[in-house]
């Protein structure tokens, strides 16, 4: 970004200090990192109070300050130092950002969803790349702080800006819309995650939906199609993606092997590729397709984008395991509809003889969590050779496939993943593909790089 402060001062209730000649070209709440021309906004949490560390944030370079009203400066503090008044410093980051927003003015495309918000996030910047010069959320800042610091990280010149949007209660996704203005919005799914705050399925569509509170008028709402809780979403600028008859937007044709996916949608000729797999996924891609076609990019680039692509790790993540075993690492995080997806791609796998899920503990499912868990089992396919089960919770998924007695599966429950090293040991091979899969509390990936080709070569 860069902010003349006398931008900023007009959007504070009042101002201190110097205001010629200032160019602010970041915003920083860490003091522990180096920074330049930058505006220092102190939060005040629970544990700890920003505004005690302004005098570390001016070594760091910062050269103002957000500052919440009633709080006394730092003794020691120069005169001249720029200060910007505000009731609350989190409200006036969000001011800020929407300023910011409307004078660069890029298409803003916005994504939520139960799962595969990080996914179609990064298949939509590889598409819109080919044309635009595109911005996406870093990592998952893509709360009420980190989405209006992401608008603020953009370029001057960015074209296309995709904004992740998080949540994990009612009127937190309408907030963030509000924000950001999109003039598309993305609905991946809606799964179980949340369900201790939200209450039902029915509760987590509606918060999703809040997606659509500050759409910009005749902006574009595009959704899951194959969703019965969304079916009641209809409009000219609704756009239904999906696999069933009802979908605007059909896929068709899939073929999947170890390298990646491909399929095309039905009112066209087109073929359209990824590198990596999932049912799911090509969904996530039918997204960023339609984004494109938004966007009024041509076929080929959005050919060329999607078979470009380079997602974020730990999502269906293709890795070389020692004695050329396939490791899939799905780890990011999980939920029952996420578990069940991933283990319907390991089912996909047809040039693979031998079929492993390494399946983990999944949090934040309320009262229901052990039917849920137990639910996983159902869709445990007749090709998977193995399940391994890791944690208190991954049990119950162990516990009902065993009451199930199939005859050509074999099942071993562990509560570590230092339990699960030993029996995964004897199963690798180049015949053998393995799932990893589990709640992100579960930091599965520190099993799974045990397993690694390139973990092992450097530690020779």
């Amino acid at each position: 970004m860069k902010l003349d402060i006398k931008e900023l001062v007009a959007l504070a209730d009042r101002s201190s200090g110097k205001k010629e000649n200032i160019l602010l070209e970041s915003v920083s709440k860490d003091t522990r990192q180096k920074t330049e021309n930058a505006l220092y906004l102190p939060i005040a949490g629970e544990r700890f109070d920003g505004h005690d560390f302004l005098l570390d944030a001016i070594k760091q370079g910062c050269i103002a300050t957000v500052w919440q009203e009633g709080k006394e400066l730092p003794a020691g503090l120069s005169g001249d130092f720029p200060v910007l008044y505000t009731p609350d410093t989190v409200e006036y980051l969000q001011k800020i950002s929407k300023y910011f927003l409307r004078k660069v003015n890029p298409v803003v495309v916005a994504v939520t969803g139960s799962n595969g918000k990080t996914t179609t996030k990064d298949m939509i910047e590889s598409v819109s790349s080919t044309n635009f010069k595109t911005f996406k959320t870093q990592g998952n800042y893509n709360n009420h702080i980190g989405l209006p610091l992401t608008i603020l990280a953009m370029e001057e010149t960015t074209e296309v800006l995709i904004l992740e949007m998080g949540m994990s209660n009612f009127d937190e996704i309408s907030l963030l819309s509000k924000i950001a203005e999109p003039d598309a919005a993305v609905i991946t799914n809606i799964g179980e995650s949340h369900l201790e705050q939200l209450g039902s399925r029915e509760g987590i569509a509606k918060a999703k939906l809040e997606i659509a509170d500050g759409l910009k008028q005749g902006g574009l709402l595009i959704i899951d199609g194959d969703e019965p809780l969304l079916s009641h979403v209809k409009g000219e600028n609704v756009l239904k993606v999906g696999f069933g008859d009802s979908c605007t937007l059909k896929l068709s044709n899939l073929q999947t092997d170890a390298q990646g996916v491909s399929f095309t949608l039905e009112e066209g000729t087109s073929v359209y590729r990824i590198p990596m797999l999932g049912r799911h996924n090509i969904k996530n891609a039918a997204y960023a397709i339609a984004i494109g076609h938004y966007l009024n990019i041509e076929e080929n680039k959005i050919q060329e984008g999607l078979e470009n692509l380079k997602v974020t790790s730990m999502r269906l993540e293709m890795k070389k395991g020692r004695k050329g075993t396939l490791l899939i690492n799905d780890a990011y995080n999980a939920s029952p509809t996420s578990m069940i997806a991933a283990l319907s791609t390991l089912a996909e796998l047809n040039d693979i003889s031998r079929k492993v899920a390494v399946l983990g503990d999944m949090y934040e499912l309320g009262s229901a969590e052990e039917n849920m868990h137990r639910k996983v089992a159902d869709h445990v396919a007749a090709s998977i050779s193995h399940v391994i089960t890791v944690g208190e919770k991954g049990a119950w998924i162990a516990d009902e496939l065993k009451k199930q007695n199939r005859k050509n599966l074999e099942v071993i429950q562990c509560l570590t993943k230092e339990e699960a090293q030993e029996p995964i040991e004897k199963l690798l091979s180049k015949d053998t593909a393995i799932l990893f899969k589990a709640s992100r509390g579960m930091v599965l990936e520190t099993l799974i790089s045990t397993f690694t080709e390139e973990e092992q070569e450097s530690k020779k």
